[in-house]
């Protein structure tokens, strides 16, 4: 996609021909699509709405929309929505439509004045229409629920004043611009750059390769049991490491166990698609291992809540072993082995300079502070700044390992964290969630259907744009609505977690697309089993919601 921006700027507006070469239709009609969603809001809500509120809106849509359509690169699209949101939403805006819009508003007494559900006074200025227009500043001596008790000046009365006034709204949210700059640096973002520079240390010396060719040893040469091997080494490494680059990975290291099995037996299909399987579930277990799992915590960050990452863990990871188990039962089952025997060589040889050596005590460290969070009091983020310190600092990784860090990642969950911060702050979550009768749900209803929701999405969209859209609201609905039992805490890891389980199609995340394209298994294969594992991780997170996380909450 990267070249098609160089080519748009030498391009002349008028020669619409060469656009459509360089462009693809759908892509045209995508990004008009957005445009148009961006204003709907502002032509459709009725006045009553504040103008941020609309705005907010806005954002929201044309970033599903190119979030979905995805005619720019997704990570784009989260710059998109944080430029917007500095450009129309903060205090600093220089855009800020609606500062001079008037609303008529009614009175209850002779100090009590009642604004219009989501209108707010501008400095308790009132315009008033006695023939002349003139304004009446007034003190506001309370603001309960949009009521607003004032305090008028000598010789008007409320009833008066009411009867032909109108008031000037001021903006709905105190968002200033450092608020959306932060979240490119956020604790989240800092602990998932340890994690990549981890990552990319390991693949760098061969630790990974090293690791799995340990690991493997014992589990003995019976397929079924290599097959356990090979999810559980999987599962492990992409806790820590990127889900895509583990799966790339392990599927080179399935390739000589592929070898020795007869291209007809069925044990390569499940060997082939237990990789992708294990990478996403594995991804699950740390707040490193996924996106999501940022951006869950991320969101109850701004709510005043702290996860560590070793509850974290101890949170995930139960849910990780069942649907881990879970799934190496059910890919037996479906693809069964017809041989018998695998003989493997599974010699490993690691890297003894001294570069390797410090990469080794520096993994290990931080992985021991970031277990052992709860005992030393170190938050994970800081923690992630040792390794992006020392590897550094040693020249353990150069600049051209820091030049290869997926840093794209990093502002698309930054976007992520933005669009999180404005759904709030602007009352929009506020607002879609008064759309819906919420009373009709009950606890438990309400967590199995946001899952479910998050799995679907995810199967067709990134599982970090489904958190990023999904989280908030979730978190939304347990702090604006009186459900019994439900929490809000447990809404939000619930709805992250099933962002990961999507297992349907190869575009359902990168691990499924790379295993599709060994061409060693197809696309039915995938989404039998798919379905399966989607309905058990449903059932699981809605157990683990009733039964094990209140246990923590």
């Amino acid at each position: 996609m990267h070249w098609i921006y160089t080519e748009i700027l030498t391009l002349q507006i008028s020669d619409m021909k060469s656009l459509l070469k360089i462009l693809p239709l759908s892509s045209i009609i995508s990004l008009a699509a957005g445009v148009i969603a961006f204003f709907i809001p502002l032509l459709v809500l009725p006045d009553t709405i504040a103008p941020d509120l609309q705005i907010a809106c806005g954002l929201f849509l044309i970033a599903a929309i190119y979030y979905i359509a995805q005619p720019v690169p997704i990570y784009a699209t989260s710059l998109l929505v944080m430029f917007g949101a500095v450009l129309t939403l903060t205090t600093e805006a220089p855009f800020q439509p609606g500062i001079d819009t008037v609303q008529q508003f009614e009175y209850t007494d002779d100090d009590v004045i009642v604004l219009p559900d989501g209108m707010v006074y501008n400095d308790a200025v009132f315009t008033v229409e006695n023939g002349i227009a003139s304004k009446v500043s007034v003190t506001v001596l309370s603001d309960v629920n949009g009521k607003v008790t004032v305090q008028l000046p000598e010789g008007r009365e409320v009833s008066t004043l009411a009867s032909d006034a109108e008031y000037a709204q001021r903006r709905s949210t105190a968002l200033m611009a450092k608020d959306i700059f932060a979240t490119m640096a956020s604790p989240i973002i800092i602990l998932f750059l340890g994690g990549f520079m981890l990552a990319r240390g390991a693949v760098k010396y061969n630790l990974d390769t090293n690791l799995t060719r340990i690991l493997l040893k014992p589990f003995g040469e019976k397929p079924s049991m290599i097959m356990m091997g090979l999810m559980a080494i999987t599962a492990l490494l992409s806790a820590f490491m990127s889900n895509t680059a583990t799966t790339a990975m392990m599927m080179t290291m399935i390739i000589p166990i592929i070898s020795k099995v007869d291209p007809k037996d069925k044990f390569k299909v499940g060997a082939a698609l237990s990789i992708p399987v294990a990478a996403n579930i594995g991804g699950m277990a740390t707040p490193i291992g996924t996106p999501p799992n940022a951006i869950v915590i991320a969101g109850l960050n701004q709510r005043g809540i702290d996860i560590a990452f070793s509850d974290w863990m101890m949170l995930a990871t139960p849910v990780v072993l069942i649907l881990l188990v879970v799934s190496w039962v059910i890919l037996r089952f479906m693809f069964k082995a017809d041989i018998k025997q695998i003989k493997l060589s599974v010699d490993s040889i690691f890297d003894t300079s001294i570069k390797a050596i410090g990469l080794y005590l520096i993994f290990g460290l931080t992985v021991i502070l970031w277990i052992t969070e709860n005992q030393h009091g170190i938050s994970s983020s800081m923690v992630a700044f040792f390794p992006v310190t020392f590897l550094s600092l040693t020249t353990i990784l150069d600049k051209e390992d820091i030049r290869s860090l997926p840093w794209e990642v990093l502002w698309l969950v930054a976007g992520g964290i933005a669009l999180g911060l404005v759904i709030n702050q602007t009352g929009l979550a506020k607002f879609l969630i008064s759309l819906i009768d919420w009373n009709l749900f009950t606890a438990l209803l309400l967590i199995f259907s946001m899952a479910f929701l998050a799995l679907m999405m995810s199967n067709f969209l990134s599982n970090t744009v489904t958190a990023a859209l999904l989280v908030p609201i979730g978190i939304s609905i347990g702090l604006n609505t009186d459900i019994a039992g439900y929490n809000f805490i447990i809404g939000a890891i619930a709805i992250g977690l099933a962002s990961s389980c999507a297992m349907l199609l190869p575009i359902s995340t990168p691990p499924n697309a790379i295993a599709i394209s060994t061409n060693l298994l197809d696309t039915r294969d995938m989404t039998k089993f798919g379905i399966v594992i989607g309905i058990v991780a449903i059932i699981v997170l809605t157990l683990a919601s009733q039964i094990y996380w209140p246990l923590f909450f």
